[in-house]
């Protein structure tokens, strides 16, 4: 290089304006995406994430860095990545509610921000919803608060109910949560309930196979483990022909009854402005959890042919989407 071009050269890097140049040589804020089940089961919900996060100022690679990991509905893959957020020193860790409960057991100073979690006081997330205290803020799904409005969607739709089953993952206390709620709930409208409890992989298709003659219908508790294999478990149900209803609506569109939700959309995009404030310096514990705004009654009217079911006219037009 001639020396008359070195010298233009540094002249054109001191004019740059201080902020530019500041940007180009400090650390980007890191966000560790902790995503619980697969990245295109999560494909909607993690966009509305990344969007919000645009509208704010922070870019992918410009402003900020997300670091993805997908722990696919395991438990020890949760706690290894929360392990492996601490080590990176990422600034926040976004999560849904159970695996922000994991995160939480990993870290006391990075901030963790969730969304679609249940029982927050009760599992020990926050402190109180108006100050959650702590290192751990979000937005509930409100999943066992709206199991009543599910149960009673499955009897306008299957009149002569009498036997319902709840199919949870034990593992998951906001799961467990929405179970009781849900059993509370049929008992007093004079329902049998068989509650099926599974663990793991291993237990969906002897426990689902078990229903053919205890059921006329089951109730899905919301979990990310169970979400993963959302596609056995209406398979199997499709073959014992029992109708089922899920607390998301990503369940219907793989064949599964119906689906009374939150928008977890909404929830997620929300979540990109808790993110962003801690990421102006706000902390966590001063951020007041919120609530669900938006919910969702979907149904798959091919499912509910194959089922034989007629679904009343009333019920249809209340319907915020109708898959066919």
């Amino acid at each position: 290089m001639k020396r008359r071009e070195f010298i233009t050269l540094l002249g054109g890097a001191a004019a740059w304006p201080l902020a530019a140049w500041a940007q180009q040589t400090a650390k980007l804020p890191t966000i560790g995406f902790l995503g619980s089940a697969t990245a295109s089961s999560w494909s909607q919900w993690t966009a509305a994430f990344v969007q919000r996060l645009r509208e704010l100022g922070w870019v992918e690679g410009r402003t900020a860095v997300i670091e993805y990991r997908w722990a696919e509905g395991r438990n020890e893959r949760i706690a290894e990545i929360a392990a492996e957020f601490v080590r990176l020193k990422v600034d926040v860790i976004f999560s849904s509610g159970a695996s922000a409960l994991i995160a939480k057991q990993a870290t006391a100073s990075i901030p963790i921000v969730f969304a679609l979690s249940p029982d927050l006081v009760g599992a020990g997330l926050v402190a109180n919803l108006a100050r959650p205290g702590g290192n751990v803020t979000g937005l509930s799904n409100q999943q066992a608060d709206s199991a009543a409005k599910r149960v009673e969607l499955l009897r306008e739709v299957i009149p002569g109910m009498r036997k319902l089953a709840v199919l949870t993952n034990v593992n998951n206390a906001g799961a467990m949560l929405e179970m009781r709620e849900a059993e509370t709930v049929a008992r007093s409208l004079g329902l049998d309930v068989a509650t099926i409890p599974i663990r793991r992989a291993e237990d969906i298709t002897p426990a689902l196979e078990t229903l053919k003659a205890r059921a006329d219908a089951l109730y899905v508790c919301s979990d990310f483990f169970i979400f993963t294999h959302r596609i056995r478990i209406n398979t199997l149900a499709l073959v014992a022909r029992l109708p089922m209803i899920y607390g998301e609506r990503e369940n219907v569109e793989v064949g599964g009854l119906m689906a009374y939700v939150p928008s977890f959309p909404d929830l997620f995009r929300r979540a990109g402005d808790y993110v962003d404030k801690i990421l102006r310096g706000a902390k966590p514990g001063d951020i007041p959890v919120e609530q669900p705004t938006k919910f969702t009654l979907a149904i798959n009217l091919t499912t509910a042919k194959a089922l034989g079911l007629a679904v009343p006219e009333a019920f249809l037009l209340r319907a915020d989407e109708v898959i066919e």
